[in-house]
Order: C-alpha cells, then structure tokens, then sequence
C-alpha cells in the first residue's frame, strides 16, 4: 500500500509502501514514555520502502527495553515523532508512526507487543462515555 505523511508542522514529510497487515501497537515503558500515551502504533517496513520528501528529521538514539537500540526520528521543528530504526535485526527496519500517516484510518493494529506493560484499564475504553467532538 502506498502512503505518505507528514509531521504537524509539515517540515518532515514522506512517502512509503507499506504492507498494511504490519501495523502494530507496543505497550512497552519507552514507548508510553515517548508518547505520552499508554502505547504507541506502528507500521513496520523496510528503510528502502521510505523516502523523505521534505526536511531531514532529527534522530535521537536510545537503548530499548529489550537491550536493543533504537533510533527515534522527530521533527526538529514541532517534535512529532515520525520514525523509528534500527529495531528487530537492525537498521533496515522502520517503523512508521501511525498518527504521521495520512492514510491512518485504512491501518487498524493487526498485533499488540509488551503486553505486560500495558495500562490495566486499556481494554475497558469502551464503557467510558464519549462525544464526537469537544
């Protein structure tokens, strides 16, 4: 599937073919940590399937939870989180960050890692009460 995003201020931007049955959400620590969230969503694909059609993201380099290190991409500019690289065998690997991503709403989670550091209310959202907009 093709794709392309941006960050929130536009300065990053990128397109990639991605296989959309690769998306997946991680409950790990860094990852909660990163996003300020209780997990983060993710299309993995291979770094030769991503091409930077605006300004060069900054990278930021840190070692995982599981004592790999990975390499997290942001926009210098507004700091929205783009990428990820150098997981699961080495830097061929990125992964996508699912709100950079235009088409997000055709790439629901196919799997779900770190699941032992998931919010232990996380499955119970669809009882809390909702409104379409605020």
């Amino acid at each position: 599937m093709q794709i392309n995003g941006q960050c929130h201020c536009g300065c990053v931007t990128f397109q990639a073919e991605i296989d959309p049955e690769r998306v997946s959400i991680c409950h790990c620590t860094d990852c909660q940590t990163l996003t300020g969230s209780p997990y983060r969503v993710t299309v993995i694909c291979a770094a030769d399937q991503v091409r930077l059609t605006g300004q060069a993201p900054k990278v930021y380099g840190k070692k995982g939870d599981n004592g790999r290190t990975r390499f997290q991409h942001f926009c210098g500019n507004c700091g929205s989180p783009l990428f990820t690289s150098g997981e699961e065998g080495g830097p061929g690997d990125w992964g996508i960050r699912w709100g950079s991503i235009r088409q997000r709403d055709q790439l629901p989670p196919r799997r779900q890692i770190w699941c032992r550091s998931a919010a232990p209310w996380i499955s119970d959202l669809r009882d809390l009460p909702g409104r379409p907009t605020d």
